[in-house]
């Protein structure tokens, strides 16, 4: 069997190598993560007791020439103020940026391909300017780049998260994003049953909420925003890590169980949640959606298996901003 080799960089609780290793293994293929990295503690811990290794920390620290080659790599990168943007352009532009850690080490290692994950923000940030630097640093790398907003509620998910992702490629192969595939699991499906009282909220807040909503669905979730306007939906609306303690609601009533939120993310009942539960609400709201990811892993995977016969095709993409 044919062995796929990745890194796994902002790796937080390891959506991305989850995503890969289920892809690899539902295709013959062997997953070998040679090098990860991310500088929360918590996240280190739940990575290491869930994939066997702990994570290396500050990846400013490490000197790209130490990490292993590999065929792909995946980051979950922050998105910095890009403070030089406009005085230069590409690779240059992206220093003193957590970007430009990914930039040096594609420069040095230059796999066959990438997946980048954002917030759905990036593609205004700043005017557009931002990811306008982020794609130019890339094609100077001599990556052939797209990206595309994807949403979690159209890869199986029943939550409305919306990411960018980012795939570059080295040789010029024929790549499309992921087709919208629904419907998406049903709520049924992910919600616990005899949840513990402590995730029940106070009547206070049930009295408050019943009062001021009637949901159309008869299993939902129920959304509350910065100005209390609420609305609900017979899926959720996106996982934040540092949202107020009752953002979300089942029916109004209970806040969701860690297990619900790592369901919502697309984890499976066999990963392992090993920190309490305030840890756990924010490495579920910090983590990528694992169906959103392997679905464009799929999509990449003739390409960066040798076991698949595909002929190269010359295509120029062009991205306008």
């Amino acid at each position: 069997m044919e062995e796929l080799k990745f890194i796994d960089l902002f790796c937080g609780i390891g959506g991305f190598r989850q995503a890969m290793d289920e892809v690899c293994y539902e295709n013959n293929l062997i997953p070998n993560c040679v090098f990860s990295s991310d500088i929360d503690t918590a996240c280190q811990y739940s990575y290491a007791e869930n994939f066997g290794e702990r994570p290396f920390g500050d990846i400013t620290k490490i000197n790209e020439k130490d990490i292993p080659d590999h065929d792909v790599l995946f980051a979950g990168f922050p998105c910095q103020p890009f403070s030089i943007i406009g005085q230069r352009k590409g690779f240059e532009d992206t220093r003193g940026t957590l970007f430009f850690d990914i930039a040096r080490i594609l420069k040095e290692k230059q796999p066959k391909a990438f997946v980048l994950e954002n917030v759905k923000q990036l593609v205004g940030h700043n005017k557009g300017r931002t990811l306008k630097v982020i794609i130019s640093a890339l094609r100077e790398l001599g990556y052939h780049v797209q990206y595309a907003v994807l949403n979690a509620l159209d890869y199986g998910l029943p939550q409305k998260r919306e990411r960018v992702i980012i795939v570059g490629h080295r040789q010029p192969i024929v790549f499309s994003f992921p087709s919208p595939k629904r419907p998406f699991k049903p709520l049924s499906e992910i919600l616990e049953k005899n949840v513990d009282e402590k995730h029940h909220v106070s009547d206070y807040i049930l009295e408050k909420r019943k009062n001021k909503h009637k949901s159309a669905y008869k299993l939902s979730i129920w959304h509350e925003n910065k100005s209390g306007n609420i609305c609900s939906y017979p899926y959720s609306c996106a996982l934040r890590s540092g949202a107020s303690y009752n953002y979300l609601l089942v029916n109004g009533e209970r806040r969701l169980t860690p297990r619900e939120m790592f369901r919502l993310q697309g984890f499976p009942d066999s990963y392992k949640i090993v920190v309490n539960d305030s840890q756990a609400r924010k490495q579920a709201g910090n983590a990528v959606p694992v169906n959103l990811v392997k679905a464009v892993i799929v999509k990449l995977l003739p390409y960066v298996a040798k076991t698949v016969d595909m002929t190269p095709v010359h295509v120029e993409y062009e991205i306008a901003f």
